[in-house]
């Protein structure tokens, strides 16, 4: 018999998602990380290890807007069967993704940026605003964010210091990854947005990473 939650218990279930995406450490990985034992980083010097760190930190930042942007969806919008077996999926990978990342920004002996509530907050409104906006929209804003997020990560997989095979070995999964979620929301009706769109969010997006990088 499928239970019925109440509202008391969504509030609870939010919450705790909310918690799993803010705190270092809390996101769970039943999949193993890219940088298995097998893949070893070359020395690098403390300048290559901090912009490695930045470059992480940035994607991790974007994991966690990719998180908020679902749970959003998820608070406001009528998901039918197809659709949300599909967001799990996508929401289930960026939830690896985090983990993946928090745990190499602690190889680096680095840190997560202090931009990350805000972060959480925008990306979080987002979603809901695309949730009641209907069903292709809010898989349209999906599409788009993660195709954003995979621009990025060609972008920083040119710029990572030659040495750091492990943060390699994540954010290629990732790339992976953010393209098979593109395909999803694409194959299951979503909005294509237009190149105007398109243009705002890459700025956005941009700007955002140059402050993650720092912050």
């Amino acid at each position: 018999m499928t239970r019925k939650f109440s509202r008391a218990d969504s509030l609870v279930h939010r919450f705790d998602a909310a918690l799993r995406t803010l705190v270092p450490g809390a996101a769970p990985a039943s999949r193993a990380s890219p940088a298995s034992r097998e893949v070893r980083d070359s020395p690098m010097d403390a300048e290559e290890r901090r912009h490695a760190a930045g470059l992480v930190r940035i994607h991790h930042a974007g994991a966690l807007g990719a998180q908020a942007l679902y749970q959003g969806q998820g608070l406001t919008a009528g998901l039918s069967e197809r659709r949300g077996r599909e967001e799990e999926a996508a929401r289930d990978e960026a939830g690896q993704h985090l983990a993946w990342c928090d745990a190499r920004l602690d190889e680096l002996n680095d840190r997560t940026s202090r931009l990350t509530p805000f972060i959480y907050i925008a990306s979080f409104g987002l979603g809901a605003a695309a949730g009641v906006a209907g069903h292709r929209v809010s898989l349209g804003m999906a599409a788009a964010t993660e195709e954003q997020l995979g621009k990025l990560l060609d972008q920083h997989l040119e710029r990572l210091p030659r040495g750091d095979q492990r943060s390699r070995a994540v954010l290629c999964q990732m790339r992976i990854d953010e393209a098979h979620h593109v395909q999803l929301a694409l194959e299951a009706g979503a909005v294509r947005f237009p190149g105007a769109v398109k243009a705002g969010m890459s700025l956005m997006t941009n700007a955002m990473a140059c402050s993650v990088y720092r912050l």
